[in-house]
């Protein structure tokens, strides 16, 4: 790495040390290739450590491995998002990659045939490739303008702030948004004693129990279509893809009759306003409540990349994350960048590989049309 004009020249910058960025890394470092990773948090991991306590991956082990590294657990077990952090950490140590943490990225622009990536805390980099894998969904609360109009005294969390259920206050919960994230939410706070009203509509639910027998037979079925039927080479996942990247997945760990049982009332009425300070619901429903968990998803934001490469959905202009009108710029880790099973552990690094295949072989070329 060398310095010229005050900033640090590498050949490529990957921004993320999740399981893309980090998979990224692998194939570079295995390419012999010149590269750092920038991540936000300051440990490897942190972006698995800050979810909720009881939070599991809802893929087995068998599904959780990076490139040259399998998961260390039983291939039917299902990991806890510590045990992912420190795979990630100790996948970092294994393969000795460069990690930057505790560097938040504020602009990406163009500099001639390369880029400029600067961070907050002053160092700037120039760089022949931007490798950006800042998550699948993004990184950035989707919470309605109108939460501010709410009452004080709820108090309001959204999923990624959420840790446990003695978080909240006293009395009831609404949990806004009814994809597997709001369903575990609203099933651990009803066990916990809340009455508990889970708002939006329910888009089915997995017709087995994760953790029963029956699972490990079909899960490998399933991770097949995942990964080779539901891709962007055919019918189907092309025309599934927009579906996914805009709506919310199924129930996956907790089934309706769990959130049943322990009382959790459903409701596939979305929650749509505020009224004297309450939430109200479609059909003009106030609800009283003591607390809100915001189960409403994440949203992409690019605004620091100063390049005219994000469509009008919000999503990158790019094909399997290599951007044709920005030689040199990629993504990884996107949701259902190639194929359904994109957004798992396991098939980032397949995502990873493809993009890192690219960027080497356009370094070459480069090189040999300098020689």
């Amino acid at each position: 790495m060398s310095t010229i004009s005050g900033t640090r020249h590498i050949e490529t910058v990957v921004i993320g040390a999740g399981q893309a960025g980090l998979a990224t890394g692998y194939h570079l470092s295995q390419a012999g290739r010149e590269f750092v990773i920038l991540d936000a948090y300051e440990r490897v991991g942190d972006n698995w450590r800050c979810h909720w306590d009881s939070l599991r991956l809802y893929s087995p082990a068998r599904a959780a491995s990076l490139p040259g590294m399998r998961f260390p657990a039983k291939r039917s077990a299902y990991p806890s998002k510590d045990e992912m952090a420190d795979f990630l950490d100790s996948y970092r140590a294994a393969f000795d990659l460069p990690v930057s943490g505790g560097v938040r990225v504020a602009q990406v622009s163009r500099d001639g045939d390369g880029y400029v990536v600067t961070t907050t805390d002053g160092t700037s980099y120039t760089c022949d490739n931007v490798v950006v894998a800042t998550g699948t969904f993004g990184r950035t609360p989707n919470v309605p303008g109108f939460s501010g109009e709410l009452s004080p005294e709820i108090r309001q969390l959204h999923s990624s702030d959420y840790k446990r259920p003695a978080q909240l206050r006293p009395g009831g919960v609404l949990v806004v948004g009814a994809s597997h994230s709001g369903g575990d939410i609203a099933f651990e706070a009803g066990s916990a004693g809340h009455p508990v009203v889970l708002s939006g509509p329910i888009h089915g639910q997995v017709p087995f129990h994760l953790d029963k027998r029956p699972a490990r037979a079909i899960f490998p079925m399933l991770y097949f279509l995942a990964s080779h039927v539901l891709t962007l080479r055919t019918p189907i996942g092309r025309k599934i893809r927009p579906e996914i990247r805009a709506h919310g997945g199924p129930l996956i760990r907790v089934k309706k009759a769990d959130l049943a049982r322990v009382g959790v009332e459903m409701t596939p009425a979305r929650t749509i306003g505020v009224r004297d300070g309450r939430p109200v619901l479609d059909g003009d429903r106030v609800v009283d409540v003591a607390n809100i968990v915001w189960c409403t998803g994440f949203r992409q934001d690019f605004s620091w990349l100063d390049l005219p490469v994000i469509g009008e959905d919000g999503w990158p202009l790019e094909e399997r994350g290599v951007v044709e009108t920005a030689p040199g710029l990629y993504f990884v880790g996107l949701a259902f960048q190639f194929a359904f099973s994109s957004m798992l552990v396991g098939g980032a690094g397949r995502d990873a590989e493809y993009v890192a295949k690219h960027l080497v072989a356009r370094a070459r070329t480069g090189q040999r049309a300098r020689a």
